[in-house]
């Protein structure tokens, strides 16, 4: 029983408390169930509430509690991020009431009954949800009714345009700010963290942001922390390229298109990925930093996100349409899918591959070291001043000749060097070739899979070390990948998924995923 439980008649304010719980792009509130405000107000669990003081308000969702040590009566507490978005102290008077709906959802239901949207329309949906006005159902109605309805290329360019203009924007004040991004899909696929010392080397500014992982085993900001801090602050960040050229640090501190960080909470857990929401998420991202030069890396294979040409013409088209339209030009490059890129699959493992390949180590993997180049050449290419073809010699140079690595050590330093060196994980088995033969398919779903199960991302030395790769010969008995784990339960969980799906097809040379001709 509640020792406040009998309270007489409600308070005007309730009293701030900070809860230290992360509810992740969600904003939620938490009333006692015996608080008098709770009970007259006929709030009930899960509705939205505006809680707000002094000119300062939010909208959160209600959660209803039966313990005094979280909440008394007398208080509402607020998730760590609402607490930061409201910027009162704890204590502080706060006023809390019903939060009117969303104007704006009016327009999410034409959009779900099949009619189609304006620039003006998205924008209204735009600054809701970046208002956090939606909820998680509200926003997951948005994503199906646009990806289940189809959106024509106007209507991804408003909808690119409107997560632009309800966040922050940089300007670096140069001619040329050029990046590269890949869709994803494909484990290990590191390339930024070699491409961006060489540009920075080159002397073309290249302030790289990257998210954290949400699916895959790590992603750029996960691998790199590895190396050095990735939390900057938007002075920090600002900072750093300007003396380095470039940058390898996590984006979410900057609140560039926080629109796109929010439905990205939802479409991941609930496995959308509609062409139009991830083009429209990559160049809002994009042109919030500030680039004027962007490179599109889509890989094509059978287990990748783009499995056909065709579709990868068609999603090249879409990017240009887009880009050109909001002042960002835009090249797309096609590349090779059907496996893993370097060896390593988790943020230890991969950040060992990117220091192999700048430290031009013996056992640096090949792919990894050619696609970086590649890249990197085309977008050294931007520059007027480099012939079309010069690019890729120009940037070979910049790596074999140390510079890309001074940049990279110079990089690390200036956003904090890591002080502990993170090891592979302790626990590990290898799965062995169960005949003789050669590699003819390696499962791109499989091999990130296992090593999420093993622990990656959050386990930094967590992830899967691939032994042979596509085309290799191998003998019975012979290794095919190690499994690393740092806890008993992650590692049998990783085990018994490989033990039902390998993710390795032994065949001969027949067998083999062929690369397209085109790419």
């Amino acid at each position: 029983m509640s020792h406040c439980a009998d309270q007489p008649s409600p308070p005007q304010d309730l009293r701030l408390r900070r809860v230290a719980i992360d509810t992740y792009h969600e904003n939620v509130a938490y009333l006692h169930r015996e608080c008098v405000i709770y009970r007259a107000e006929g709030f009930q669990a899960l509705s939205k509430v505006e809680i707000g003081n002094n000119g300062r308000r939010i909208l959160a969702v209600l959660n209803v509690v039966d313990d005094d040590g979280i909440v008394g009566c007398d208080e509402i507490g607020l998730s760590e991020q609402s607490f930061a978005q409201l910027g009162l102290e704890s204590g502080s008077p706060v006023h809390v009431s019903h939060a009117e709906p969303p104007r704006s959802f009016e327009l999410v239901r034409r959009k779900m009954n099949g009619g189609r949207l304006d620039a003006d329309d998205f924008l209204e949906i735009a600054r809701d949800i970046a208002d956090n006005r939606y909820s998680k159902p509200e926003i997951a109605t948005f994503l199906v009714s646009a990806q289940e309805n189809g959106m024509d290329r106007d209507e991804v360019l408003w909808l690119t345009r409107a997560m632009v203009e309800t966040g922050h924007r940089l300007d670096w004040h140069e001619h040329m700010v050029v990046d590269k991004h890949c869709i994803g899909g494909i484990p290990g696929n590191r390339t930024s963290m070699i491409i961006v010392p060489i540009i920075a080397a080159y002397g073309l500014l290249c302030p790289k942001t990257s998210s954290r992982s949400i699916t895959s085993p790590a992603g750029t900001a996960d691998t790199m922390e590895v190396l050095a801090e990735v939390n900057l602050t938007p002075e920090q960040l600002d900072s750093i390229v300007r003396r380095e050229k470039g940058c390898l640090a996590w984006g979410g501190t900057a609140r560039l298109a926080p629109v796109d960080d929010i439905l990205i909470s939802v479409e991941r857990p609930l496995g959308i990925d509609s062409p139009s929401q991830m083009i429209a998420s990559i160049l809002s991202k994009k042109i919030a930093a500030g680039s004027t030069h962007l490179l599109i890396d889509i890989p094509i294979g059978e287990t990748a996100k783009v499995r056909h040409l065709r579709w990868a013409h068609q999603l090249r088209k879409l990017f240009e349409y887009v880009g050109e339209r909001l002042g960002l030009h835009v090249e797309v490059v096609m590349s090779d899918g059907r496996q893993p890129v370097g060896r390593g699959i988790g943020p230890v493992l991969e950040a060992r591959d990117v220091m192999r390949v700048l430290e031009r180590h013996p056992d640096a993997p090949h792919d990894l070291r050619e696609k970086s180049l590649q890249l990197a050449g085309r977008m050294i290419e931007f520059d007027p001043s480099v012939r079309g073809g010069k690019g890729y010699e120009i940037a070979r140079d910049i790596l074999d000749s140390g510079r890309a690595l001074a940049k990279m050590n110079a990089i690390i330093d200036a956003q904090g060097r890591a002080t502990e060196t993170t090891q592979p994980g302790a626990l590990t088995l290898e799965v062995t070739a169960p005949r003789d033969g050669v590699v003819a398919r390696i499962d791109n779903l499989v091999m990130a899979r296992i090593a999420r199960l093993a622990g990656a991302p959050m386990d930094k030395g967590a992830g899967v070390d691939l032994l042979k790769k596509i085309g290799e010969p191998v003998r019975t008995g012979e290794p095919l990948y190690r499994i690393h784990a740092q806890f008993p339960a992650d590692f049998q969980f990783a085990v018994n998924h490989a033990k039902r799906h390998e993710g390795f097809v032994i065949g001969s040379a027949a067998d083999m995923e062929q690369v397209d001709s085109e790419l």
